[in-house]
């Protein structure tokens, strides 16, 4: 599975940008799909994750009622809103998958940088 995320850039505090990681591949509508971050000097962290052919998503409570984690089948995009931004936010975004929920998260996308200015 090869994954490919665009959609990051600069923005203020209190803005918006969304996100969007295509998969190809060997794409299955039972893998799971996430968003991690690493902010300078932090490790990588947990963001958002969607099951591929369902509905439940889980967020880290840091991002809750901000960012949004979507996907579309058809195009095998996964998307993730992200809705009134601090500086906080400020690191690089990864996509990544996983055959199963239970499985370990082993593929991942080069990463797209998001940087918010207070």
């Amino acid at each position: 599975v090869q994954l490919q995320a665009s959609g990051g850039g600069l923005v203020q505090a209190g803005g918006s940008l969304r996100l969007s990681c295509e998969a190809s591949g060997r794409t299955s509508s039972s893998y799971v799909m996430g968003w991690f971050r690493q902010a300078p000097g932090k490790e990588r962290e947990f963001v958002a994750s969607i099951i591929w052919s369902g509905i439940t998503a889980r967020y880290a409570d840091s991002v809750k009622g901000r960012f949004t984690v979507s996907r579309d089948n058809a195009k095998n995009t996964v998307s993730l809103q992200m809705n009134s931004l601090t500086p906080e936010d400020t690191a690089i975004y990864y996509c990544a998958a996983k055959l199963t929920a239970a499985a370990q998260w082993n593929y991942w996308g080069q990463g797209t940088l998001v940087t918010v200015s207070s």
